[in-house]
């Protein structure tokens, strides 16, 4: 029976549990081998993986399933995931697999691929992949075995591209930042980058040990990040999470700059520099406020789903060049094919110095707009799309906040959910809002 393995970032679950096992690894292996060699005689994919623990099961696997479908391995080590997409299309190769579960706990694990030109691969792979898997395995005899070797400077090779991502100008001498790897992926090769290029680096989250991925540290825990600048009396600090795909960064002052204000100070420095942006790409969460900003440069924002796959998609349509998401998620398709937490915050670092004016004055002229987001439980079975009332609500609402705020209601992709979030330039407001339509979608 048919069972659909990949979600909206690869396929990703808790280690033991299936998919994420090491006999079902070395399956996929196998399978996207095979689907590998319809297309190329001898194809050689290149691994790379965080820091969990889990992950040296997973590498074995899929090395022994690619091996067995006739198709050569290169390893990388513990290497970002914009470092593999980068090194499968720098050294020619046909695929990039991640060993990954981002900025999840330890306990889980998942793999994603990139293509050959370092990007995400369309569905109509992913069920090629699907369709393999359920057919029984075709082992290659011994003289047409796979092959693995190591990439014993792929850290080295990475650090380099990330310098290559900012102008041969730019110095960060005289700045000091802290750099929180999550104890992830970029714990060996982040602090170089800033390092290299001048700056004085204080280093947090780097002393992996296998268990202690994005552990109160990171992206997804900033706060650590806060008191390391404030401690340390740095001019910013730059928090990734365990792959090194995403962003958050704080100034001297504590002041924490998410996702969305950091599109804006990238699109904004382009358009200092003379470049054109004909438009960025957000989400549905994508602050009012910062779309309100960038309509007063004429850029105008478009919201794709929640997803950075989606934000990319919605860039390759429209052939722009820059999108990105509140957690970090930043696309800058002029130095890069994916997300890419280093080269992000070389960006921003870059757009600071340029300028020479500090982050909070490169975002004067952007207000945030107050959000509030509640989870309202549904009942089993029931359609929240033909609540007649939470509809009527929603109308009502809307009139009333007109164009001082927004209204986003979605299911929860993972449980039975549904996430109302009003977005209100007076906090207010909006949290009187979000509550009626809460209280409407429970009938």
């Amino acid at each position: 029976m048919s069972r659909n393995y990949f979600g909206t970032d690869g396929i990703r679950g808790t280690v033991g549990q299936s998919p994420i096992t090491p006999d079902f690894m070395l399956r996929l292996g196998h399978a996207v081998g095979r689907v590998l060699r319809a297309g190329t005689k001898r194809p050689t994919v290149l691994i790379g993986k965080d820091t969990r623990i889990s992950g040296y099961m997973i590498e074995s696997a899929l090395e022994a399933g690619f091996a067995s479908a006739g198709v050569d391995v290169v390893l990388s080590g513990p290497l970002p995931t914009p470092g593999v997409a980068y090194l499968t299309r720098a050294l020619r190769l046909d695929l990039g697999v991640v060993i990954s579960a981002s900025h999840n706990p330890f306990n889980d694990n998942g793999v994603k691929f990139f293509s050959a030109q370092g990007q995400k691969l369309p569905d109509a792979w992913e069920l090629a992949v699907e369709a393999a898997l359920l057919e029984p395995a075709h082992w290659v005899d011994s003289t047409g075995l796979g092959k693995a070797r190591r990439l014993e400077d792929a850290g080295g090779r990475y650090i380099e591209f990330c310098k290559s991502c900012v102008s041969n100008e730019l110095s960060l001498k005289g700045m000091k930042l802290v750099v929180d790897a999550a104890h992830g992926a970029a714990y060996h090769v982040a602090p170089a980058v800033f390092h290299e290029l001048g700056a004085e680096v204080v280093t947090i989250g780097a002393s992996p040990d296998g268990l202690n991925i994005n552990a109160g540290v990171g992206a997804t825990a900033p706060q650590a990040l806060v008191q390391a600048v404030r401690e340390h009396g740095a001019d910013y600090g730059i928090a990734l999470d365990g792959d090194a795909d995403r962003l958050q960064m704080v100034d001297t002052t504590g002041r924490l700059y998410n996702g969305d204000e950091l599109l804006y100070v990238m699109v904004a420095d382009r358009l200092a520099q003379g470049n054109s942006v004909p438009g960025a790409v957000g989400t549905l969460m994508t602050n009012m406020g910062v779309e309100m900003a960038l309509r007063r440069l004429d850029v105008p924002l478009v919201r794709a789903k929640v997803g950075d796959r989606y934000v990319l998609e919605e860039l390759a349509a429209r052939g722009w060049q820059f999108g990105g998401e509140g957690s970090g998620h930043l696309l800058a398709l002029d130095c890069h094919t994916t997300g890419d937490g280093i080269v992000s915050a070389l960006q921003i670092l870059q757009a600071v110095r340029r300028q020479g004016r500090s982050l909070a004055s490169l975002l004067e002229g952007v207000s945030l707009f107050p959000q509030t987001l509640l989870n309202v439980r549904l009942a089993e079975g029931s359609d929240w799309k033909k609540n007649a009332k939470l509809a009527q609500t929603q109308m009502e609402v809307e009139r009333a906040l007109g164009d001082a705020g927004r209204v986003l209601i979605r299911a929860s992709g993972t449980e039975p959910v549904l996430r109302v979030m009003v977005e209100a330039r007076d906090a207010q407001q909006g949290r009187s809002c979000a509550e009626l339509l809460a209280e409407a979608a429970r009938g």
